[in-house]
């Protein structure tokens, strides 16, 4: 064995000294040692310092796509997400509703108590324009009942459920209202000559909430590990994925004016007031499920400048299956909480493609405006986003809040005459329809600050393989398609045989299970790349180049 004498050991000790010493820097204007941060080596620091390390990393990315795929990285076969739609709202629902958004519910005020822009004109009133906008909306009305029962009188028309009855009926009448009012009210507001509008568009969003119990399995995991039995109940963070269709939505490449302000919205005390439902969803009747995250406001990053909502219209169709035994005041906070979590998805996924995500934090408010209806009745909510961050310490920390205030389900008419003709039309319901869509939107800002986050865009890239890469991948996300190998399986003999009892020792172990593989754990870059073929690279040697490359964020 090879033993140092004494003067290597004092050599040794000598220059390690002189390493360490090498390190302080030392202020000119002080004679004490600049020390650097000791850092917090414990499990829980480092895991929170590779999350924000993670979260930086999303920042840096430079374009929409890239950061999409960027947070899908971590799951090959998607994440486990709690299935938040618009089609369905369990009982009691508005508390989790408002944690998982950080809402603020408020009442709208009517039109006489708003106070209105002196830059902006006034809102439709008993004017000719009033008048004009009335009989059009009457008379859309009427064609759209009569058009539903000329449908329901075809041969070859299907029997439908109540629930899909409702759903036509309303989506001709929004459709046929929306044409009229952009009629009459274009020439006096010429923002709706530039609006964009999206029949049935796709709206889906991807958030991190904290401040969730943990579910049972990973309580026990932990508390089966030893170093981890103190953290076995602390809270966890839950991802939620929103789908959802409105009947119409419009566009416009102006925000709407925000109607709180900063230091309305940034308010701690109101933050720690908003109601906490740390439970599993699953109590209350949601379900979870596996997919890739995905955020989209119905139209494809940088198709067209109109990237700002200014108008949806939500269906409320599938409360008629809602017991009655729930009661009245259940129903109105059923549908708070739909016009909540379809406002604050939609506006997530607009802030998505400005470079904003469930991670990284707006730097400027974004607002819309909801209507849900079934024809007849009419509830109207708008919808402030001041906040983006949900995870983590973020549910107590973050003194940010989102607003959203809206008024009871207001009747536009009592019914449909067997003549045809509007009964018992209500004025009052009309001015709340005309003044969303007279609300004009007033702000643009530049690119640097509407997207501070985005440093260029895939078709600046002048590498045409990079390009093609990053628009299939993102678009092969979107498309919520299952992969072409299926997750692997554990069949039940083998639960009983190999699992539960080691009845097969001498059996070669080949499956994942056996290998300590876990395939949810798989990363969404590892897989085999593309061969290609010789006959596409004849200028290089023939083992070289054989795969494409991939151009993973």
């Amino acid at each position: 064995m090879l033993k140092f004498n004494r003067v290597s050991q004092l050599r040794t000790t000598y220059k390690r000294c002189l390493a360490g010493q090498s390190q302080l820097q030392l202020n000119p204007t002080d004679a004490e040692p600049a020390y650097p941060e000791i850092q917090d080596t414990s499990f829980k620091a480092r895991k929170q310092k590779d999350a924000a390390n993670w979260h930086e990393e999303i920042r840096q990315v430079p374009t929409v796509e890239e950061k999409m795929i960027k947070i899908n990285i971590p799951r090959y076969y998607g994440f486990k997400v709690v299935d938040f739609n618009d089609s369905k709202i369990p009982y009691n629902a508005l508390p989790l509703t408002q944690h998982y958004t950080r809402t603020v519910l408020e009442d709208l005020p009517s039109k006489s108590a708003k106070t209105q822009d002196p830059e902006q004109k006034e809102q439709p009133s008993e004017d000719a324009l009033f008048t004009a906008a009335r009989g059009d909306v009457i008379d859309a009305l009427e064609f759209a009942h009569d058009y539903y029962k000329h449908l329901e009188k075809q041969p070859n028309s299907a029997e439908h459920s109540p629930v899909e009855r409702e759903r036509i009926l309303t989506q001709i009448i929004v459709e046929q209202l929306n044409r009229a009012l952009l009629q009459s009210l274009s020439e006096e507001y010429k923002h709706l000559d530039e609006v964009e509008v999206d029949y049935n568009p796709r709206h889906e969003a991807f958030w991190a909430v904290g401040g969730v119990d943990p579910p049972k399995n990973v309580q026990k995991s932990k508390k089966g590990r030893e170093w981890q039995k103190e953290m076995a109940n602390e809270s966890v963070d839950r991802l939620v994925q929103y789908t959802g269709a409105p009947y119409l939505a419009l566009r416009h490449r102006k925000q709407l004016s925000p109607w709180k302000t900063e230091a309305e919205s940034e308010n701690h005390e109101l933050s720690k007031q908003l109601p906490r439902f740390k439970h599993d969803p699953r109590t209350l009747g949601y379900s979870t499920k596996h997919q890739h995250a995905t955020n989209v406001p119905g139209y494809w990053p940088r198709g067209n400048e109109h990237n700002f909502g200014l108008l949806s219209f939500q269906s409320r169709a599938h409360l008629q299956l809602r017991p009655k035994s729930y009661g009245e005041q259940d129903m109105l906070e059923a549908l708070h909480s739909l016009a909540i979590k379809s406002s604050y998805a939609w506006l997530l996924a607009q802030a998505n493609y400005n470079g904003f995500n469930t991670y990284n934090e707006l730097t400027y408010p974004m607002n819309t405006q909801t209507v849900i209806t079934n024809g007849r009745e009419w509830s109207f909510y708008e919808y402030q986003l001041n906040t983006l961050l949900l995870h983590g310490n973020n549910v107590d920390g973050n003194p940010r809040v989102n607003f959203c205030r809206g008024t009871k389900p207001l009747p536009l008419y009592a019914e449909i005459s067997a003549s045809g003709k509007c009964v018992d039309f209500n004025d009052n319901a009309l001015r709340h329809l005309l003044n969303f869509y007279a609300n004009v939107p007033s702000i643009q800002r530049s690119i640097g600050e509407q997207q501070p986050y985005v440093a260029s865009n895939v078709s600046g890239y002048e590498n045409a393989e990079q390009r093609d890469f990053i628009s299939k991948t993102f678009k092969y996300l979107a498309s919520n398609r299952p992969r072409h190998l299926e997750l692997p399986e554990i069949y039940l003999w083998e639960k009983l045989y190999k699992i539960d009892n080691n009845n097969r020792a001498m059996e070669a172990k080949r499956r994942f299970f056996e290998l300590d593989i876990n395939p949810w754990q798989r990363t969404l870059d590892t897989h085999d790349k593309e061969y290609v073929p010789r006959a596409l690279r004849p200028d290089v040697p023939k083992n070289k180049n054989r795969f494409k490359k991939t151009y993973y964020p």
